[in-house]
């Protein structure tokens, strides 16, 4: 019998939490963690005045999915980012007339409002609504916990207590157990929270400096895009343009091998006769600004809970890398640790989302999928890493992106194509001012983030040790 875990409750417990029968409710674990809370957890999410919302059974809206950022954002589970709800070039936009008509069935999520994924991998993964937009539409995947009616309860706190490891842990245990593990309404409601008033005012405070240093990244990250569109005397062509065009065979099919008509549309040629003024190359190939190195897709029967972290397309953008939910094992193929990215190795995505690149910061283990490209410059005396990075998120390439991948029902880019990708090399002291611009955002980004990892931790600290130790350690940390 070792290794057998057993608890003994009598009926009135199991009355209690809702006749729940399913034995790794009760665990002791989860019995030690339910006694910690209910000791200095005085009212629950209801008591408190927080109320639940979620969108119920609407129609297909794909067809309306939009890239105008004018339209109102469509929340999804992938927006929520390292517990915050992130815009980002993968959120999917809508008209306010398709709210309007689904107005009884699609929910809207407000600022300040925090949603919470409903089941599957990302069961309990908590975003706090920013106020990038003054509304947001929500799918069934989520819900969505009302904050505006709170009464002694900071929303900044609840959020910082739920996206806790304290808060995580509270919420699988309350998933219900029917077939997929999923969150209930009703269950989130009667979660507790821990009754930490002082930490609850220091809450807000590290929220709107994380917030304020996010929006300082965001802005100098801007003048570096600027910074590169003037120096290049480029500006992306309006979507209203000019869509046809005539070319000789010669000048088309001979040439390209494409008979596709969106190959060969205006704005391509007015981007190649912007670039024929700059001295450019091509990104890869023999005489290209990087080599590229493949990695591996191990497929989905290789994925486990566990291991060496993998990082897909939906795992990466611009800005980053999510935590990933899926790992492989170490001896998925010889010498794994061959496929680890180095420092400034820069991660490129050829399928699904195509042309998102991201520079790794550090030398780094982790395995990334197949449709993921490791670009590694060649001559950084020559191209700087983090300014290749830029050009390769800009319009200069995400069109260069477009024109190739045009025709597929899945976005796919080939490597042979992505080896031709023009790239302008500007001069080096252009360069140098651009790649200062990004390091400068990134490290802006890596506080705010950090701050916020802060709230989380002291949130833990306080439940474990006392209110007065977290605080002072925020102290120290936060100034």
């Amino acid at each position: 019998m070792d290794g057998i875990e057993c608890s003994l409750l009598n009926l009135q417990e199991v009355k209690k939490a809702g006749f729940r029968f399913d034995s790794d409710y009760y665990s002791k674990s989860n019995l030690k963690l339910s006694k910690l809370i209910n000791e200095i957890g005085t009212k629950t999410i209801g008591e408190y005045g927080g109320r639940l919302d979620c969108s119920a059974f609407y129609p297909s809206i794909t067809g309306y999915y939009s890239n105008d950022r004018n339209l109102i954002p469509f929340l999804r589970v992938n927006e929520i980012k390292n517990g915050l709800v992130a815009i980002t070039d993968s959120t999917v936009f809508l008209p306010p007339q398709v709210i309007e008509d689904n107005s009884t069935t699609i929910a809207l999520a407000y600022p300040g409002d925090i949603i919470i994924a409903k089941g599957g991998n990302t069961l309990a993964k908590v975003g706090l609504v920013t106020n990038d937009y003054p509304q947001y539409a929500t799918c069934r995947d989520v819900i969505i916990l009302r904050t505006n009616n709170l009464k002694g309860l900071n929303k900044y706190y609840l959020w910082a207590f739920l996206h806790s490891g304290y808060g995580q842990r509270i919420l699988w245990r309350s998933a219900s157990q029917t077939g997929q593990p999923h969150l209930t309404l009703p269950a989130i409601l009667n979660i507790k929270i821990p009754d930490n008033l002082s930490l609850q005012k220091t809450m807000e405070q590290i929220y709107e400096q994380s917030v304020a240093l996010q929006k300082q990244a965001e802005h100098i990250y801007g003048e570096a895009e600027t910074l590169l569109s003037r120096t290049l005397k480029y500006k992306k062509a309006s979507q209203h343009g000019p869509v046809t065009a005539k070319k000789l065979l010669s000048e088309s099919f001979l040439k390209t091998g494409r008979l596709d008509a969106e190959y060969y549309q205006p704005k391509y040629d007015a981007l190649f006769e912007a670039l024929s003024c700059f001295n450019c190359k091509p990104l890869g190939g023999g005489k290209g600004i990087v080599r590229i190195k493949k990695s591996i897709e191990p497929g989905s029967e290789a994925y486990l809970e566990e291991g060496i972290p993998f990082v897909r397309v939906s795992d990466v953008n611009k800005y980053g890398i999510a935590k990933t939910e899926v790992f492989i094992d170490h001896n998925t193929v010889q010498n794994i640790e061959s496929l680890y990215p180095k420092k400034d190795t820069i991660l490129f995505s050829k399928d699904g989302s195509v042309g998102i690149a991201y520079k790794v910061e550090n030398d780094s283990k982790f395995v990334t999928s197949g449709a993921l490209l490791h670009l590694i410059v060649r001559n950084t005396k020559e191209v700087l890493p983090d300014y290749l990075t830029l050009v390769l998120n800009s319009p200069v390439v995400q069109l260069q992106a477009e024109r190739d991948s045009n025709g597929a029902i899945i976005q796919h880019w080939k490597p042979s194509e992505i080896e031709q990708v023009v790239i302008p090399v500007l001069d080096m002291p252009t360069q140098e001012i651009i790649a200062a611009k990004v390091q400068e955002s990134f490290a802006l980004r890596r506080k705010s983030k950090e701050l916020l990892e802060y709230a989380k931790q002291a949130v833990e600290m306080a439940i474990e040790q006392g209110e007065e130790v977290a605080l002072a350690w925020l102290s120290d940390k936060v100034g």
